[in-house]
């Protein structure tokens, strides 16, 4: 726990205790795996919707996922290279939403402080419908991942 020192009006010092925190964040397996015919060599927007569209289908929240890949765009758990964000819209529409924009943004810039390209921010709908964001050129940057 830390410490906060202030001075109240007679010009005494008053300590006050606060707390900070604590988050970690786990890479935990999450279901049965999924069965794909994917090389998993990563060429366009369309590998990762149809990689992931699977994992997402008929749930009724937005999840979030990203893909970690080497310098071969081929999938891999860490020391990444590049990622390419997936997320899903629960209302079947593919367009990325203001926050969806925005949040790549931030993840763009804070990739780019850590030597980690963003490549695609891939929203994905219903019926195989999804919204590459590099590919609308909406991705900050350079993002050619082709």
């Amino acid at each position: 726990m830390g410490e906060a020192i202030t001075k109240n009006r007679g010009g005494e010092e008053n300590t006050m205790r606060y707390r900070v925190n604590r988050y970690r964040l786990l890479l935990v397996k999450d279901g049965a795996s999924i069965t794909t015919t994917w090389d998993r060599q990563v060429r366009e927007a369309r590998d990762v919707a149809d990689f992931m569209a699977p994992l997402v289908a008929q749930l009724d929240r937005e999840v979030f996922h990203v893909l970690f890949l080497n310098g071969r765009n081929t999938a891999i758990l860490a020391n990444a290279a590049a990622i390419i964000l997936v997320h899903n819209h629960p209302s079947g529409q593919a367009e990325p939403s203001a926050e969806d924009r925005a949040l790549t943004k931030r993840l763009s810039e804070v990739g780019d402080l850590v030597g980690i390209r963003v490549l695609d921010h891939i929203v994905l709908g219903d019926g195989g419908a999804f919204c590459s964001l590099a590919d609308d050129g909406l991705l900050p940057g350079e993002a050619s991942w082709k």
